[in-house]
């Protein structure tokens, strides 16, 4: 056998140890239902090896990755252009995952892939609340003649937890009918002012969080399926974040890198540090 050494596959700062970790990092590369840009199939592989261009501490916690306990499961493996066994297979996951006593931290792949997790989620937590970071509703009940994809994976799940246990930040992209139905059912924070309101509708449940990175401004996230101008900085995205500290999160994901459409690497490298503050703040 080689003696090395050899530069690991796992993200950085990941335990080798599953038993003993808290959290369980999955990659999900499927984008089979983008109807702009696809190529979010990439993203888990592409931003695992970006990671190790990360420093361990973050300054901006206080922490450093190691101090997490999460272990790298790598990416599941899906049957090309078949979507509905592909959700089977995240949800089985999930699933087991659950059953392990770890929590998910998920990383896509188009933002669909959300779905199938928080149906094994309320399996196990019949009162989860959702948070969506996303510059797009994605309320549409069908969309194209599909009731299952990225421009509809948001109602599929309002449809099992209820407008009551559904918070969203940055959205700024949808149709008219979404943006009444937003205002109508009071789920959309349009400034740090409602985060009371969102935190009386948390309080108590257990809570996953999902960020869509084109909630991001496209000048440091053009990497991305549908880039949407007028989003937030890296900075905003962090202080919004925050404003959820102490609460019960029990899962998250973070979906929609396109790495492919930045050939400057700077929107997988933002991913990364996305996913790196994430992890050091619901662990």
């Amino acid at each position: 056998m080689l003696s090395g050494p050899f530069l690991p596959k796992n993200w950085i700062g990941a335990s080798e140890d599953f038993e003993s970790s808290k959290w369980v990092l999955v990659g999900m590369p499927y984008d089979g239902t983008c109807s702009n840009r696809p190529g979010a199939r990439f993203a888990p592989e592409t931003v695992r090896l970006a990671s190790w261009g990360l420093e361990d501490y973050s300054p901006i916690q206080n922490k450093e990755i190691n101090d997490v306990a999460f272990f790298d499961a790598g990416e599941l493996e899906f049957p090309l252009g078949n979507r509905d066994k592909t959700l089977d297979i995240i949800k089985n996951a999930a699933a087991e995952t659950l059953s392990l006593g770890k929590f998910w931290f998920g990383i896509g792949g188009e933002h669909l892939v959300t779905y199938p997790v928080i149906e094994a989620y309320l399996e196990k937590y019949p009162d989860l609340a959702v948070i969506q970071f996303d510059a797009h509703a994605d309320l549409r009940d069908e969309y194209l003649g599909e009731t299952l994809s990225h421009a509809t994976v948001m109602r599929r799940i309002v449809d099992k937890i209820g407008a009551e246990r559904f918070v969203q930040i940055g959205v700024r992209s949808g149709t008219k009918e979404e943006f009444e139905w937003m205002k109508a059912n009071k789920t959309l924070l349009d400034n740090k002012s409602q985060v009371q309101e969102a935190l009386r509708k948390l309080a108590g449940r257990p809570v996953f969080i999902s960020v869509d990175l084109d909630v991001l401004d496209p000048s440091i996230m053009s990497g991305t399926g549908t880039p949407e101008a007028g989003g937030m900085s890296f900075d905003e995205l962090r202080c919004w974040l925050f404003e959820f500290k102490g609460q019960n999160i029990v899962g998250a994901d973070v979906v929609e890198l396109a790495p492919h459409y930045d050939q400057s690497g700077v929107s997988t490298a933002v991913a990364a540090k996305v996913i790196r503050e994430m992890l050091i703040f619901v662990s």
